[in-house]
C-alpha cells in the first residue's frame, strides 16, 4: 500500500513538472519580439530621374547685364515681351536691328506664347557682310529667316529635343539634353531658358536658315 501510495505522488509529481514547462515554454514564444514590420528594399539601384534645368543656362549668360535695373538683365527681360526684351539686351542688337527691318515688333510682341531661337550678335557676324546686308535689303527673305526661328509654344528644356513647326512654316530640329543643345544640327544654344513676359529665349550662336 505504501509502494502504491508512493508511486501516485512521484507521477502527480511529474505531471506537475511537465505542465510547469509547458507554461514556460507557451510563456517564452509569447514574449518572443514580433517579427519586423520594416518594409523590403530592393537590392537593385533605383533609376534616378532626369535632371531638371531651373534658371538660366549656357556660358553666353556671362555677357548679359546682372544689373536687375539693366533693361537687358534677365529680370528685367521678364517682364516685358520679347522684342522689347531683345532692344534691351546687349547681345542682341543685331537681331532687333532685323526685327524691326522686317516689321515684325508688334506680331512678336503680341504672341500668346512662343519660343524663341534668338541669333547672338556674333551668329550674325559670322555671316558674310554682303549676304547679311542683301539678307536685311529684302524684307520678305528677312521675315521669312527670322519667323524661322520662332516656333508656337513655350519650350522648357526638358521640352526642347525633337522637332518644332515654325512660323515661317519650316521645322527645326533640336538635338542634346540638360543644358547642351545643338539646332538644325549647327547652332549652338549658348544661353538658354531666357523668361520674357511672352516667350521663353534659347540664345544661339548661329543665324538658322530655312530648308529651300
Amino acid at each position: 500500500m505504501r509502494t502504491v501510495k508512493l508511486t501516485a505522488v512521484a507521477i502527480a509529481a511529474t505531471l506537475s513538472l511537465g505542465l510547469a514547462a509547458c507554461g514556460g515554454e507557451s510563456e517564452e514564444k509569447g514574449s518572443a519580439a514580433p517579427a519586423s514590420s520594416a518594409p523590403m528594399t530592393s537590392a537593385a539601384p533605383m533609376a534616378s530621374a532626369a535632371p531638371t534645368v531651373d534658371g538660366e543656362f549656357g556660358p553666353g549668360c556671362a555677357a548679359v547685364p546682372t544689373d536687375a535695373a539693366n533693361p537687358g538683365s534677365f529680370a528685367a527681360m521678364a517682364k516685358v515681351p520679347v522684342a522689347t526684351a531683345a532692344s534691351g539686351n546687349p547681345v542682341l542688337s543685331t537681331l532687333v536691328t532685323a526685327v524691326k527691318q522686317a516689321g515684325l515688333v508688334d506680331s512678336l510682341n503680341s504672341a500668346k506664347a512662343i519660343t524663341v531661337f534668338a541669333p547672338s550678335n556674333d551668329a550674325f557676324g559670322k555671316l558674310p557682310k554682303a549676304d547679311l546686308d542683301k539678307v536685311l535689303a529684302d524684307k520678305k527673305k528677312l521675315t521669312d529667316v527670322l519667323t524661322y526661328h520662332v516656333v508656337e509654344g513655350r519650350l522648357g528644356p526638358d521640352q526642347l529635343a525633337g522637332s518644332h513647326p515654325t512660323l515661317q512654316g519650316g521645322t527645326v530640329t533640336v538635338a542634346g539634353s540638360g543644358t547642351q543643345f545643338t539646332v538644325d544640327g549647327s547652332a549652338m544654344v549658348i544661353c538658354g531658358n531666357v523668361q520674357t513676359a511672352n516667350a521663353t529665349v534659347y540664345i544661339v550662336d548661329s543665324v538658322l536658315m530655312p530648308k529651300s
